[in-house]
């Protein structure tokens, strides 16, 4: 097939890769300006341009699509269908005409729950047990459009943001070049959304990885995994910040003081055994933030309900280390507070 393709990000370079290697024709990549990013604030290409020069393909870069030269421009290159895949911007009736097959996206949930941006974290962030991917024909609104074809997958306890993407990269890639085969043989019956299950999610914005020790351990626990790799959940000690990378959950403070033969975090089967404590302060002094313990392997923190088990840590500026490794070089004690 002919297809124009419209994506940003490292998920949309995904899906390109995956037409191509199936062998369609690319005429043109429709890909968002180019951005300053990192620290030094560098003009960076979208990971979707950068993929398109190195395969000879044709970039179109718009501000905004419904642009009237942006609407003419697509116009001078006819194609089967347009795909797009995290584009992050909604498309004008006369684009959604354009193609022979309309316009079809690939979206990281299972439709209609989760619409709009970033449906790989959220569904690690709400716990959710299975989320999917979905290609739909495309209309006018927000991830509205009649799906096509859908594939699920189930969600390990330990998914992280970062783990998912990779899974749901590579059923998209599958997906999309199935769907595509089987509308162009007419063999999809696509069916609407039903409206009344419809949820939204928003952009994931840095200051969502700040550690609000007040809410319950299980809740920041899914902050840790579903912002890994980005931004990565956060918090503060003696006015550095610290990076969490990998945390667990403990429901009862006992357990920290329990022996390792028999002691065990209640967080999951594969969990590690629980350390005998080598610092730890009495509970009626404790208040969320607060060190309830420390082992020779993790930090145990007082949140909302619970007790959140640090056990990957990265300094402002350094590498990310166990627990294990920062404890030999900082003299972090219980009764300190993080967050401060």
């Amino acid at each position: 097939m002919k297809i124009i393709f419209m994506g940003t990000p490292d998920f949309a370079e995904q899906i390109l890769d995956a037409l191509v290697a199936a062998g369609h024709e690319i005429v043109l990549a429709v890909t968002q300006p180019d951005k300053p990013r990192g620290r030094k604030k560098i003009l960076t290409s979208p990971e979707v341009k950068r993929y398109a020069a190195e395969h000879g393909i044709e970039v179109l870069q718009p501000v905004s699509i419904r642009q009237p030269e942006a609407v003419a421009k697509l116009a001078q290159y006819p194609a089967d269908v347009a795909v797009v895949a995290a584009f992050g911007q909604i498309l004008p009736k006369e684009v959604l005409k354009m193609p022979r097959l309309g316009c079809v996206n690939v979206h990281a949930s299972i439709l209609p729950k989760y619409r709009g941006a970033a449906p790989i974290q959220w569904a690690v962030l709400n716990g959710d047990e299975t989320t999917g991917v979905t290609t739909m024909q495309m209309g006018v609104g927000l991830d509205d459009g009649d799906i096509l074809e859908q594939e699920e997958i189930s969600l390990d306890p330990h998914e992280t943001g970062a783990s998912l993407f990779d899974r749901l990269a590579a059923v998209g890639r599958g997906l999309i070049v199935r769907t595509l085969e089987d509308l162009d043989a007419g063999r999809i019956q696509a069916r609407p959304q039903d409206p009344s299950q419809a949820s939204h999610v928003g952009m994931i914005r840095k200051d969502m990885g700040r550690l609000d020790f007040s809410r319950p351990a299980e809740e920041l626990e899914r902050v840790v995994r579903g912002l890994n790799s980005w931004p990565s959940a956060f918090t503060s000690y003696q006015g550095t910040t610290l990076k969490i990378w990998r945390a667990g959950v403990l429901r009862d403070e006992c357990q920290v003081a329990e022996d390792p033969r028999d002691a065990q975090d209640r967080s999951g089967p594969d969990a590690a055994r629980v350390p005998k404590a080598i610092s730890t302060v009495g509970s009626s002094a404790v208040c969320p933030g607060r060190i309830f313990a420390v082992t020779n392997d993790a930090i145990y923190v007082k949140c909302g309900r619970g007790l959140l088990r640090i056990e990957e840590i990265q300094k402002a500026g350094k590498k990310n280390m166990s627990a294990a490794d920062f404890l030999r070089g900082h003299k972090i004690r219980a009764g300190e507070s993080l967050g401060l």
